[in-house]
């Protein structure tokens, strides 16, 4: 492969056209972020999204690398004077990094091996003999015996004839093509199987994988995550089983020609080859294929699940009640107004006494009168169950008809309380209360609050701690950053963990962004931007459309438009029969919009000498200035009352919220203590190819109860049978 080809290459693959990917390869190598341009330049790039922009770069990457290599391997096999056209034109058509090796595996300079120990004795001749068959009178005995050499340690036949068995060994077993075809017969016909080692200490935990065996091209990721567990604890014993005799005779019967004196030492050869060299380079690449592949896709779910936790829309405007629940330290209070400021705090105890429990009903009926509380957060760890039953009750016995509260994944928010972010925002509070904080603020913006963690200790998804750290990092990193660039920041309000997180901002700057603002007071215009220090005319370029200032100089600076495409927005607007404020007046928006939605923007970008893509975002964004594209989503689901085991049976439909999505169903909350699980058998009547293409963390949605397994804590939950009851009403 050439450099020239990769372009062609990687719009095959992602089944765009070429230009769009030159157009983007030029994009990202001049620097350009993929949010920038994913937003920014869609008539160069063809509209490309995000997403199909980063599987792009990642492709580009490897490419890159796969040429290099190539011309690497080329200049090596040239110095040692093998390059023959045929091998050049195999090499520069190779596709794949492994093919490109399998090539380059003979002229390799290897460490000491015994065919290398063989060729130093002067035994490569005698292998050629074995290998062309051409030899049909006499004995291999008699015809070994010229290489024969005390000097060189060729004692007598029997070793001159082992060595040469060597050499062909590793010279057969060494061919591209052999290789090829029998990884692909690996990958058709082997099974991997497991042992159950029942003196593991946590042995029980596997127990479903005692003597199973399963083909490995049907091995889902997850169970290949949770075998490769197991063997990790030394629990499992695993194993690639497939006919080993039957590859040997197919191996023996590519190379055998004809009869001739050596076709038994020819056999020996391959047997020991195959065994020896091919089977343990095989098993080992089959295993790493498997687990990079079970690793991508847990990966991917890990941010699929992310991008939508990322994404809830806010609830605006509650003054809110954080609960983190515990038993042995109390339950953590953290009360927090609309903006999230923190009006109160302490710690109350609803797991003990009676009089604890009424003492605490008063703490917090106190709060919530004094401060006109309108939510209340529980977050989901230990204790949890407990306090949503005190909730519950404190709201019934009340009458607190005002009064709501949902169940807040809380994952991350002790991480968080104990970083160096917390102690510099909350320096005033306990770093257990911080954590109160944390699930407070997180139902008033979740995204706003969830940057602040490191995504990897947020935990949606399977088998965290079995992938590659370092691919989950980056993946995490670049869901975040594309949800935070998604929605957009209020310049004025965002925190340097949010603002780190926009396009062309680092730490560094995201910092002094803050201290030019605690300086100087509020930005009133995105060009002021360019006056914080080391934030210069490229960064300002990538960041400043990811950026919203509410009530500064222009109402254009708190909508989705580049700066770059102001005066473009203005002739627009000149061409509605509106202006610039005209975007302050509530009342004149409805009929803007009306307006927005009538014109093409195929007309209005042909009169103006504009590309259709900005035009029509530029479209949507004055339609709706300031507009927060959560907000098009279904609100989380919010209880006054709490569910009872009790009171559920098989049939029974209760409303829950998406929790976790993996390879086999999705994890709902339906106000118990343990999380029901909606297999993907039972999500739809249709075939459903993943869950995510079906549900999505955070969403509320009714489910039937299925089956309760009260001794091992599980409860069965359905989606389709709902929709079966529905049809048949």
């Amino acid at each position: 492969m050439r450099i020239s080809e990769i372009p062609a290459v990687i719009a095959e693959e992602l089944s765009i056209r070429r230009q769009q990917v030159e157009s983007a390869i030029t994009l990202l190598d001049e620097g350009n972020t993929i949010p920038f341009i994913a937003r920014y330049r869609k008539e160069a790039t063809g509209s490309l999204e995000d997403e199909t922009l980063r599987q792009l770069e990642t492709r580009l990457n490897y490419l890159r690398s796969l040429v290099t290599r190539q011309e690497e391997i080329l200049a090596r096999i040239e110095e040692q004077g093998k390059l023959t056209d045929e091998l050049r034109a195999e090499i520069e058509t190779a596709e794949k990094l492994q093919r490109l090796e399998d090539l380059y595996r003979p002229y390799k300079q290897k460490k000491r091996t015994r065919a290398s120990i063989a060729r130093a004795r002067g035994l490569d001749a005698l292998a050629n003999a074995i290998l062309l068959q051409q030899v049909t009178k006499g004995t291999p005995e008699d015809y070994a015996i010229p290489y024969v050499d005390t000097e060189k340690e060729v004692p007598d036949t029997a070793a001159a004839l082992a060595g040469a068995r060597d050499i062909l060994a590793e010279t057969i077993m060494d061919d591209a093509e052999l290789r090829r075809l029998a990884r692909e017969r690996f990958w058709k016909g082997a099974a991997l199987e497991t042992t159950l080692n029942t003196d593991a200490e946590d042995a029980q935990v596997f127990q479903m994988y005692d003597g199973y065996t399963e083909p490995v091209r049907t091995l889902p990721s997850h169970r290949i995550l949770a075998i490769n567990r197991g063997e990790k604890k030394n629990c499992l014993s695993v194993r690639i089983a497939i006919d080993h005799e039957a590859n040997i005779t197919w191996i023996y019967k590519r190379i055998y020609a004809h009869p001739s004196i050596f076709s038994d030492e020819l056999h020996a050869a391959v047997e020991d080859g195959y065994k020896r060299l091919l089977v343990p380079s095989l098993e080992r690449e089959l295993r790493t294929q498997l687990t990079e592949a079970a690793e991508e896709k847990a990966i991917t779910i890990f941010g699929h699940n992310l991008r939508q936790l990322l994404l809830q829309p806010p609830l605006v405007g509650h003054t809110v009640l954080g609960l983190d629940p515990g038993y042995r330290t109390g339950c953590k209070v953290a009360l927090v107004d609309a903006t999230g400021n923190v009006l109160a705090s302490g710690v109350i105890q609803v797991t003990k006494s009676d009089g604890e429990r009424q003492s605490a009903a008063q703490v917090l009926l106190k709060l919530i009168r004094t401060h006109n509380v309108t939510l209340i957060s529980i977050g989901n760890g230990t204790a949890s169950y407990e306090t949503e039953q005190f909730v519950a009750a404190l709201i019934r016995d009340y009458d607190l008809k005002n009064v709501h509260y949902l169940i807040t994944n809380e994952a991350g928010a002790s991480v968080y309380s104990a970083s160096q972010l917390a102690k510099e925002e909350l320096p005033d509070y306990d770093v257990t209360i911080r954590g109160a904080v944390s699930i407070a603020r997180r139902v008033q913006d979740p995204l706003a609050e969830l940057v602040k963690i490191d995504p990897q200790a947020i935990g949606v998804g399977q088998y965290q701690h079995d992938v590659s750290q370092k691919q989950l990092k980056e993946t995490l990193d670049a869901t975040v950053e594309d949800a935070v660039n998604h929605v957009g920041v209020d310049l004025n309000t965002a925190s340097p963990a949010l603002l780190n997180r926009i396009a062309g901002i680092n730490s560094s700057i995201a910092k002094n962004i803050v201290t030019y603002r605690n300086k100087n007071g509020r930005f009133t215009n995105r060009k002021t931007l360019l006056k914080v220090s080391r934030l210069g005319e490229a960064a300002f370029t990538q960041c400043a459309g990811f950026l919203r200032i509410y009530e500064g100089e222009t109402p254009l600076d708190s909508t989705a438009v580049h700066p770059e495409s102001y005066g473009l927005a203005r002739s627009i607007l000149k061409e509605l029969g509106a202006t610039e404020d005209d975007l302050r007046e509530r009342t004149k928006l409805p009929s803007l919009a009306l307006k927005t939605s009538q014109i093409p923007p195929e007309v209005l970008a042909n009169q103006l000498g504009a590309g259709v893509p900005t035009v029509t975002d530029i479209l949507k964004a004055i339609a709706r200035p300031g507009r927060d594209p959560r907000e098009e989503l279904p609100p989380p689901l919010m209880r006054q009352n709490i569910v009872k085991l009790s009171d559920l049976s098989v049939g029974t439909i209760l409303p829950g919220t998406i929790r976790n999505i993996t390879d086999f169903g999705a994890f709902i909350d339906i106000g118990l203590k343990q999380a029901g699980l909606l297999h993907i058998s039972e999500m739809s009547h249709r075939r459903v190819r993943h869950p995510l293409d079906v549900v999505s963390v955070g969403e509320a949605l009714d489910v039937m109860i299925i089956n309760i397994d009260e001794e091992r804590g599980r409860i069965g939950l359905s989606l389709k049978r709902i929709k079966k009851e529905k049809s048949r009403a």
